[in-house]
C-alpha cells in the first residue's frame, strides 16, 4: 500500500511542475501579446496621430449616435 501513496504522491508533484511550467509559458505568451498590443497603440499614436494629424480626424460616428435622442425620447405631458 506504501508504494500506490509513493506513486500516487510522485503524480502529484509531477502534475504541479506541469501546471507551474504551463503557468509560465502561459505568463510569457500573455506577455508578448501585451507588449505587442502596446507598440501597435504606440505606432497608432505617434504615426497615425503625431504632428497634429489629429485635427483632421474624422469620426465616422460622430453626431449619429446621441446620447438623447429627441425622436425616441418625447416629452410626455
Amino acid at each position: 500500500m506504501t508504494s500506490f501513496w509513493l506513486a500516487l504522491s510522485a503524480a502529484f508533484k509531477w502534475s504541479f511542475g506541469f501546471y507551474n511550467l504551463f503557468g509560465n509559458v502561459l505568463n510569457w505568451v500573455l506577455f508578448l501579446v501585451a507588449t505587442g498590443f502596446f507598440c501597435y497603440w504606440c505606432y497608432i499614436l505617434v504615426v497615425t496621430l503625431g504632428a497634429q494629424k489629429d485635427k483632421d480626424y474624422f469620426s465616422p460616428t460622430e453626431g449619429k449616435n446621441p446620447y438623447y435622442d429627441p425622436k425616441i425620447y418625447k416629452n410626455e405631458g
